[in-house]
């Protein structure tokens, strides 16, 4: 049997009737014509994702959406474990709460999200905010109504944390952001336990959607006009696995893309020990999916990969970019690094600075190391300064600064296809995105948002194209 499971009807009336519920307290207790939420998301797309749900299921409790957390009747914070950074800032945020808890009093503050889910957090959360009413962790999502309802009625703090039992739960209403771009989860959850990483203790143990479920997301998102879906979960490359009839990844956007329809498929993440051939050859004889493999290595070194237990080595990792490149016309390559992981030396360094110029990717997403609490490389020896850190830090961003001026500057005069995603408030420009995931800048009018344009690329900067409608 698998470790997944549908969500049980039954289940589903309930916390709708804890919904309907908490529209009546609401009409009690707003300040306003109507009640409002506020919810700000740190963190990764997966966290935006859960965001959307959140939103789905407090409008069907009759609640509409602040800009500002000062004319909210109910605050949420979704947060992220991922680095020291993001917890800081959330702490930073809530703590400025505290006034306007004095203030109106009847505002209700959560928290939710990966954080959640850390106990020395939840404690500090607990002992230090004590205008916090409402705590849950990332298993707990698909009862939130139950959990609102509770720190509604009750008066008192709801705590809930630490209650992963390997379920998926289905049905949970989605109010999405956007209009045109969507997220699609189609599996929870890491196994791979990389020693820098929380998210397996967060997140929980692999679990995926059922293929036909997510078909029908997907199929309904494009009906619906969506031009730009993306996939996500922790590992996509090794979805299907705990399924009870196993799917490969490859297979399942493979059918997707059959689907009829003008957008572009696009997902995340993936990890290169489980990205396939046949998952390469999907992609490069599709007709929607997205010409752009983002693809984490974060180290050059074989050394500091075993010690990252990233399960592959660095001539794996070529062979198998190496093979995206011949066999994916234009394919566009990004990724994620990690600077100065416990017991790298500089020598370590320079082969991940050799690799990124093997490569030639067409950006990179780079971080120092930052300790997570709880992780195996968290007690690892780190005798590396920050400063000395800093410098090696530096020395990666110039090299991939002048890759990508290389590669954007060989785009000049070329006629892209773009997705027209927003307007810049401050000069008015349009901004879009290519199928390779590379930004555009351009003139043009508003109206032309959500629409797929040709553009003539005109000029190359570092990291950005400026272009003309063709």
């Amino acid at each position: 049997m698998p470790d997944t499971t549908i969500r049980s009807e039954q289940l589903a009336a309930q916390q709708v009737e804890y919904m309907h519920l908490i529209a009546e307290i609401m009409e009690i207790r707003k300040r306003g014509e109507k009640p409002l939420a506020f919810i700000r998301t740190y963190g990764c797309q997966q966290n935006v994702a859960d965001s959307e749900k959140i939103k789905g299921m407090l409008s069907q409790s009759g609640f509409d959406f602040a800009d500002s957390p000062e004319d909210a009747d109910f605050i949420l914070f979704n947060t992220c474990a991922v680095r020291e950074h993001a917890e800081d800032r959330v702490f930073g945020n809530v703590g400025a709460l505290k006034n306007l808890k004095r203030k109106h009093p009847q505002i209700l503050i959560a928290l939710c999200g990966c954080m959640m889910e850390e106990e020395h957090v939840a404690n500090r959360i607990y002992n230090s905010f004590p205008f916090v009413g409402l705590v849950f962790g990332t298993h707990s999502l698909h009862h939130f109504p139950e959990l609102l309802y509770r720190a509604l009625v009750d008066g008192k703090r709801v705590f809930e944390r630490g209650n992963d039992d390997k379920k998926i739960y289905e049905g949970i209403p989605v109010r999405r952001d956007g209009s045109f771009k969507g997220w699609l989860p189609i599996m929870y959850g890491c196994n791979n336990f990389c020693t820098y990483c929380i998210v397996p203790y967060v997140r929980g143990r692999e679990r995926s959607r059922e293929k036909a479920v997510i078909l029908s997301e997907a199929r309904q998102m494009i009906n619906d006009g969506f031009k730009d879906i993306t996939l996500l979960g922790q590992n996509v490359n090794s979805y299907g696995k705990t399924l009870e009839t196993p799917v490969s990844f490859a297979q399942l956007i493979r059918e997707i893309d059959e689907t009829d329809g003008d957008y572009w498929l696009r997902f995340m993440t993936s990890h290169p020990k489980d990205c396939s051939k046949e998952l390469i050859d999907t992609i490069a004889g599709s007709r929607h999916i997205s010409r752009h493999l983002h693809l984490p290595f974060q180290s050059g070194s074989d050394r500091i990969l075993k010690a990252m237990n990233r399960h592959y080595d660095r001539q794996k990792y070529l062979d198998t970019v190496n093979y995206a490149k011949e066999h994916i016309d234009n394919v566009s390559l990004t990724s994620d690094i990690i600077v100065g992981f416990p017991g790298e030396t500089y020598a370590d360094f320079k082969e991940t600075l050799s690799l990124i110029r093997e490569v030639e990717f067409t950006s990179l997403f780079t971080f120092i190391y930052s300790p997570r609490k709880g992780t195996p490389a968290a007690s690892y020896d780190d005798p590396v300064s920050a400063e000395e850190k800093g410098k090696w830090f530096q020395e990666l961003l110039d090299v991939q600064e002048e890759i990508a001026a290389k590669r954007c500057s060989a785009m000049v005069g070329q006629t892209e296809r773009v997705l027209i995603e927003s307007v810049k408030e401050k000069t008015g420009e349009l901004n879009a995105r290519t199928s390779g995931n590379i930004i555009v800048e351009l003139d043009g009018s508003a109206d032309l948002i959500g629409t797929f344009q040709n553009v003539t690329i005109t000029k190359a900067r570092n990291w950005i194209l400026k272009g003309a409608l063709a």
